[in-house]
């Protein structure tokens, strides 16, 4: 694992691409657990350091290879990043390049989000189009043709997309599909444009109102979050601000399942399942025990075969299309058949050849997959695609027979502070193997 204490690259110590994970399954496993700030609301966060050319503070930052990828795209604009004990200091001291290049972006696709706060600040963004997971297409046009309705107009050159404009304006837009990463370009973007901004069909996710809150306390006048209307009042400029990203959902909800798959009590802390209630309400259907306290929530389970549970994956709050491939490895050991829909991403069943290599029986039909519960999955050499599908053959290796090799863990180090740390120490056998 990498671990970072200055912005100064030549401090970085990166983990190797083709470090594995050995797992062992278990019988059971019980403690605590504590969950790491959200990384999907930590990326916009950090990113709208850009609209303010004064210092920033953000705590509750987790260490993870996007992390780092945004740290290095913004000390390439021009910002000034240090990150040390999950607090990342941004400062600025000379004006800012507006060209995200293609070395940088393709590590991820939320560096889109750059192009919201440049073109708000400086009329201008360059950005080659972004990478990632293999999980979709996730086309930009949603982000485009809403710049356009700010009076920005769109080239391509090189591979880039250049977004220009002489003079935003303030716009109503109504957003073909509830999008998070638009919702949320177009938040940072229009807290600088004059007059008033409404956004409709916008992503509730609890991230959305994480940026919202954050954007508040520097200034900006934001109103409607957490619903499917955001207005935004523009302001000239916004101030410095210190703030703390909110806990992992997802990282929650991963745990959350993981602890249902063996016999045990494991207690997840500096988190809560408020904005889980259809994964608790799921688990408590599979069979497991959900207690729900303040700042904690704790799985309790026989480590019994599971009910069977199927659904679809929706925006907020429907189920969540980053938990479905670690819900589908719960299932593979259900007592009966399943049945899951994914209504997000057109590839997000990549994980399913490699759960088939464990013993699984799965069917997939297009965006359909049917899971055929067995009495106990085997270990073996298996490879993450993608995030959650590295998350997701965690959970199948921890609660097969036997051992397993994971391959491409780099993937999972993109969205979990630590994971094998934590789950040592509570009981689970996986270690980190280097090369």
């Amino acid at each position: 694992m990498w671990y970072l204490v200055t912005g100064d690259l030549k401090h970085f110590r990166t983990g190797d691409l083709m470090d594995n994970f050995v797992i062992n399954g278990v019988k059971g496993a019980s403690g605590d657990i504590s969950i790491s700030g959200s990384k999907n609301a930590a990326l916009p966060i950090l990113i709208s350091s850009l609209l303010t050319s004064e210092k920033v503070e953000f705590e509750n930052v987790p260490k993870l290879r996007d992390i780092q990828s945004t740290l290095e795209l913004l000390n390439y604009l021009g910002k000034k990043c240090v990150f040390a004990k999950n607090k990342f200091t941004i400062s600025e001291n000379h004006s800012l390049n507006y060209h995200a290049p293609y070395d940088l972006v393709r590590k991820m696709r939320a560096s889109i989000l750059v192009a919201g706060p440049l073109l708000a600040r400086f009329k201008q963004a360059r950005f080659s189009l972004p990478g990632g997971c293999t999980i979709g297409v996730r086309p930009v046009d949603i982000h485009l043709e809403s710049f356009k309705k700010f009076g920005a107009s769109i080239s391509y050159s090189g591979g880039d997309v250049i977004i220009s404009a002489k003079r935003l304006k303030a716009a109503h837009i109504k957003l073909k599909f509830p999008s998070v990463g638009a919702t949320e370009n177009l938040m940072m973007c229009a807290v600088l444009i004059k007059g008033k901004t409404v956004i409709e069909n916008c992503a509730k996710e609890p991230e959305i109102k994480d940026l919202a809150d954050c954007l508040r306390l520097m200034g900006a006048r934001v109103k409607g979050d957490g619903t499917s209307t955001i207005e935004i009042n523009g302001v000239k400029k916004l101030t410095g601000v210190k703030y703390s990203v909110m806990p992992d959902r997802i990282e929650t909800g991963t745990f959350m399942i993981l602890a249902a798959a063996v016999k045990g009590e494991i207690n997840l802390l500096n988190t809560s399942s408020k904005n889980l209630a259809i994964v608790s309400k799921y688990l408590r259907r599979s069979g497991v025990k959900v207690k729900d306290c303040a700042n904690s929530v704790k799985i309790i389970s026989t480590g019994k075969r599971p009910n069977p549970v199927s659904f679809k994956t929706a925006p907020y709050p429907g189920f969540p299309t980053d938990l479905q491939s670690v819900w589908m490895a719960y299932m593979c050991r259900a007592e009966g058949k399943s049945t899951i829909h994914e209504n997000i991403f057109e590839n997000r069943f990549m994980h399913v050849g490699e759960l088939l290599r464990m013993g699984a029986k799965i069917t997939v039909t297009e965006e359909t997959a049917v899971i055929t519960g067995v009495d106990m999955l085997k270990g073996a050499p298996i490879m993450s695609s993608d995030i959650r599908a590295g998350a997701a053959l965690i959970v199948a290796a921890t609660a097969a027979s036997g051992k397993s090799t994971l391959r491409r863990i780099y993937h999972i180090d993109r969205g979990y502070d630590g994971i094998e740390e934590k789950m040592r120490a509570v009981g689970f056998k996986i270690i980190r193997r280097k090369g």
